[in-house]
């Protein structure tokens, strides 16, 4: 699959090609004080191999839920935030240039992945281990590296339901830690690939509750049409939340 690109624009763009298929890939985040005014820019560098592992690309629903996330930057800052299954990282590496505590994680016995991760991070000024957190994980185990992990606000993932033989390795690993953060969330985006797979089973028999977020206004602060980013795919935006503090905010509202 190919990332769908427009090639008559400069912002998100592929900035540098090498002969073995790596590239430094460049996104633009925006905010318009008017239709012609710029009163914000982020760009963020991801280097990406483009024959190499699922990890070392960014799929169509990280930028997705990137643009997600920069629209609600003033809410990042000081929030403490876990991605799961960080891959090339731009979710994540976003909310830490927007003043979140960010933890990266990806399979713990993929040490090339966690690797690229780090290289992410420092293609944007983010030093691990200082400015931003790199770990591995393992869905569906709890390891020590899981029990090590800060307090958190927010846990975030890009296209992590990528495969359903890991499916419930994934929800087992986000009701642990939503049971460990109480009032912690979990909004990820994903690809659909088939309308067979679902996840409402597992989400019932580990106790969450999942809610659709609307997705028609995102990219509109920053003048981006997400068709663009989607190339064709069908993305969805979700929250993910524990049943029992699900009815404790609708009691409090």
């Amino acid at each position: 699959m190919r990332f769908h690109m427009n090639g008559s624009s400069d912002d998100n763009e592929i900035v540098a090609t090498t002969a073995s298929a790596e590239h430094m890939r460049k996104f633009v985040f925006n905010s318009f004080g008017n239709p012609e005014t710029i009163i914000e820019r982020l760009e963020i560098k991801i280097p990406e191999i483009l024959q190499g592992a699922y990890s070392f690309y960014t799929w169509p629903s990280a930028p997705v839920l990137a643009h997600f996330l920069w629209e609600r930057r003033q809410t990042l800052v000081c929030k403490r935030i876990l991605e799961l299954g960080a891959g090339t990282a731009l979710p994540g590496i976003l909310a830490a240039k927007c003043g979140a505590q960010v933890v990266l994680s990806d399979n713990c016995i993929l040490p090339k992945s966690l690797a690229h991760i780090r290289k992410s991070c420092l293609a944007n000024q983010l030093n691990p281990g200082v400015d931003i957190d790199v770990v591995g994980l393992s869905w569906g185990l709890l390891l020590n590296s899981v029990f090590r992990l800060p307090p958190l606000d927010l846990i975030i993932a890009a296209d992590c339901f990528y495969d359903p033989t890991v499916f419930e390795d994934i929800i087992v690993t986000v009701a642990f830690l939503l049971e460990r953060n109480r009032g912690a969330k979990f909004i990820f985006t994903y690809q659909e690939r088939s309308a067979d797979w679902s996840i409402e089973a597992l989400l019932k028999k580990w106790k969450l509750h999942a809610s659709s977020i609307n997705m028609d206004e995102i990219g509109k602060q920053s003048g981006v049409d997400l068709l663009e980013f989607m190339g064709g795919h069908t993305i969805h935006l979700l929250e993910i939340t524990l049943v029992d503090q699900e009815r404790v905010e609708d009691l409090v509202e």
